[in-house]
C-alpha cells in the first residue's frame, strides 16, 4: 500500500474555485471539464479539458492552455495512463514560465504529478528528478512535506531506506501531531523501519496512527493502515491478518477506489478458508476484469482525442505552410538573384586573393628550397670534408686511396646534392660503418671511449633513422675537433624498452651558452625529424654531456 498523496489533485480544485476571476477569455469547455470532474467523469473531463485547451491556445493564453494540460495529465495519471500522462505533463512545461509566481502551484503540481507516473513505470530515479523539481519552488509548508514524503516513498521503494527515514523525521518535526498528516509519515516510517530491519516491531506505532485516522474519519488513511497490519500479520498471525484484511475491504468500498478493493481481495483469497476464498476470487476477477476494461477504453479514448487534436493542427499548419509559400515564392526569386551577385563578386575576390596568394607561397617555397640546400651543404659537403680534414690531420699514415675516395665521393656529392646521395651504404653493416666515420676523429691528442654499438642496438630502426643518427654524431664530433679542446671523448649507447639512448661526454671547456649556430640547430631538427629528444649539459665546466633518446 503507497501512502502517496496527491498534490496535483489540489490544482483541480483551486482551478476550479478560481475559474472566475483568472480566466478573462470565456470558455465554456473550462467550465463544463470541472462539472465532469465533480461527477468523477474522468472521460468526459479530459475531453472538453483538450478542448479548452485548444480555444486559449488560439488566443494566445498560455498559462491557462498549460493548466488545461496539467489537468489532463492528472486525470491521466487517475485513470491509470501512465505514459500519456506522462507525455501530456511534459507538453505542458513550455508553456509555464517559472520566473511568474502565479505559474508557480501549477508548475509544482504538474512536476509532482510527472513524479507519479514515473513511479508507477517503476521509473524512481526519474521520478525523484521531478520530485526535486517541486521542491526547488515550494513555499508553503503542506506542500512541501506531500513533496518530500513522496520523494521518500520513492527512496523507499529503490530500498535506500536511510535516506527515506530522513526524509520521514523531517516531516514528522515539521507536522503538528495527531492530525492526518502526522499519522501518515507515522506509518510511513514504521513501514520503513520494518523494511529495513525485519525483527523490528511496527505495530505499537501502526496502532498510534490508527487511531488517530478512527478519530478524525480519515478513510484513506484508514485504508492504508489495515493493509500495512494485515502484511506485519500475514504470517505470523493470520487470524489477526484477516480481521484488518475484511476491514480493508469494507473501507475501500466505502471510500469507491477499485485498486484498494482489488488489493484487499487479493489478501482475503490468501488468509480465507477454501470456501470463502472462491467466493472472493470471484470479485476479484469481476472487479478487476471491469476496472482493466473501462481503462483501456478511456486510454484508447484519451489517444483518440489526442490524435485528432494534432491532426486537426497538422492540417491547419500544413494550409498555412501552403499559403505562406506562395508568399515567399517570390521573395526566394529576389534573393536568388541577390545570392547569385554575390557570389560573383565573392568569386572575384577570392580570385584576386588566390592570385596574391599563391606568389606568396612561391616566395615561400624558394626560401625553403634555399634552407634545404644550405642544410645538405652543411651536413653532407661541410661535415665530410671536414672528417677528412681529420683524418689527414691525425694519422700519420694515410691510405691515399681512401682519401682520394673520400674526396671523389665529397665532390660528387657536391656536384650534384639535388639528388640526395646517401652517407651510408643500406647494404653494409651500420655499427662497422658509424664505428668507422667516429674513431676517424680519434688522434694522439684526442681518445676515443665507445660503449654498446652492436648490431643488436640497431634491430628494427629504419634506414632514415640511421643516416639522421650518423648525421648527428658526426656534427657532435665536427663540433668537438673544431671547438671543444677535448682530449677524451666518451660515447655510450643504451637500448631499454625499445627507446634507443646515447650519451656523449667529453671534458672539452663544455658550452657556457648554447650557440644558435647552424650545426647544433641541425642536430635539434634531426633529432625532432625520428621523434626523439636531446638534453645539453651546459651547466659544467670543463666537461660537456649530450644525452639523446629516440624510439625504434
Amino acid at each position: 500500500m503507497k501512502e502517496f498523496v496527491l498534490l496535483s489533485l489540489l490544482v483541480l480544485f483551486s482551478s476550479c474555485s478560481k475559474k472566475q476571476t483568472d480566466i478573462e477569455i470565456p470558455n465554456s469547455y473550462y467550465d463544463r471539464a470541472f462539472e465532469c470532474l465533480g461527477r468523477d467523469e474522468y472521460k468526459e473531463a479530459f475531453i472538453n479539458f483538450n478542448l479548452a485547451k485548444d480555444v486559449f491556445i488560439r488566443h494566445k493564453d498560455s498559462f491557462d492552455a498549460a493548466k488545461c494540460l496539467t489537468n489532463m495529465a492528472i486525470v491521466q495519471e487517475k485513470i491509470g495512463d501512465n505514459f500519456g500522462s506522462q507525455e501530456t505533463g511534459l507538453s505542458a512545461i513550455s508553456f509555464f514560465d517559472e520566473k511568474n509566481a502565479a505559474h508557480q502551484q501549477y508548475i509544482i503540481a504538474n512536476y509532482n504529478n510527472l513524479g507519479l507516473s514515473n513511479y508507477n513505470l517503476k521509473n524512481y530515479k526519474k521520478a525523484l528528478l521531478f520530485f526535486d523539481k517541486a521542491l526547488a519552488l515550494v513555499q508553503d509548508s503542506l506542500s512541501r512535506q506531500i513533496t518530500l514524503n513522496n520523494k521518500a516513498n520513492t527512496y523507499r521503494e529503490l530500498k535506500e531506506y536511510d535516506k527515506a527515514l530522513k526524509l520521514y523525521n523531517t516531516i514528522l518535526k515539521e507536522t503538528r501531531k495527531n492530525n492526518v498528516e502526522y499519522a501518515r509519515t507515522l506509518t510511513n516510517l514504521t513501514v520503513t523501519k520494518w523494511l529495513q530491519n525485519p525483527n523490528y516491531n511496527p505495530v505499537p506505532r501502526l496502532q498510534q496512527a490508527l487511531h488517530i485516522r478512527l478519530r478524525e474519519k480519515d478513510n484513506w488513511g484508514l485504508n492504508s493502515s489495515y493493509a500495512h497490519l494485515v502484511n506485519y500479520y500475514a504470517k505470523t498471525r493470520p487470524d489477526s491478518a484477516l480481521i484488518y484484511a475484511k476491514k480493508m475491504y469494507r473501507v475501500s468500498k466505502d471510500i469507491q477506489s477499485p485498486d484498494d478493493q482489488i488489493e484487499a481481495l487479493q489478501k482475503l483469497i490468501a488468509l480465507e478458508n477454501l470456501q470463502n476464498s472462491r467466493h472472493y476470487f470471484k470479485v476479484y476477477q469481476q472487479l478487476n476484469d471491469s476496472l482493466q476494461t473501462a481503462r483501456n477504453e478511456a486510454k484508447n479514448q484519451f489517444a483518440l482525442i489526442r490524435y485528432e487534436t494534432e491532426k486537426n493542427k497538422a492540417d491547419f499548419l500544413k494550409t498555412k505552410a501552403e499559403s505562406i509559400q506562395r508568399q515567399n515564392h517570390i521573395v526566394k526569386q529576389y534573393l536568388l538573384i541577390g545570392a547569385i551577385l554575390l557570389v560573383l563578386v565573392a568569386l572575384v575576390l577570392w580570385f584576386r586573393r588566390r592570385q596574391k596568394q599563391l606568389q606568396q607561397e612561391k616566395l615561400l617555397e624558394v626560401k625553403n628550397t634555399e634552407l634545404i640546400y644550405s642544410k645538405k651543404v652543411h651536413d653532407r659537403v661541410a661535415n665530410k670534408i671536414y672528417q677528412l680534414m681529420s683524418q689527414v690531420e691525425n694519422k700519420k699514415d694515410i691510405d691515399r686511396d681512401a682519401l682520394l675516395f673520400g674526396l671523389e665521393n665529397a665532390y660528387e656529392t657536391s656536384r650534384d646534392i639535388s639528388y640526395d646521395n646517401k652517407d651510408i651504404n643500406e647494404n653494409q653493416n651500420y655499427a662497422e660503418q658509424l664505428y668507422t666515420m667516429l674513431v676517424s676523429y680519434a688522434s694522439d691528442s684526442v681518445k676515443m671511449i665507445f660503449n654498446g654499438n652492436n648490431d643488436k642496438l640497431w634491430e628494427g630502426l629504419n634506414f632514415r633513422a640511421r643516416t639522421e643518427v650518423y648525421l648527428i654524431l658526426r656534427e657532435l664530433m665536427t663540433n668537438m675537433k673544431k671547438h671543444s679542446q677535448a682530449g677524451i671523448v666518451s660515447i655510450k649507447f643504451a637500448r631499454d624498452n625499445g627507446i634507443i639512448n646515447i650519451s656523449y661526454t667529453d671534458n672539452g671547456i663544455g658550452i657556457g651558452t648554447l650557440s644558435p649556430k647552424s650545426g647544433l640547430r641541425n642536430v635539434k631538427n634531426r633529432i625532432d625529424t625520428i621523434r626523439g629528444t636531446i638534453i645539453f649539459d651546459t651547466g659544467t665546466n670543463n666537461l660537456l654531456k649530450i644525452n639523446m633518446s629516440f624510439p625504434v
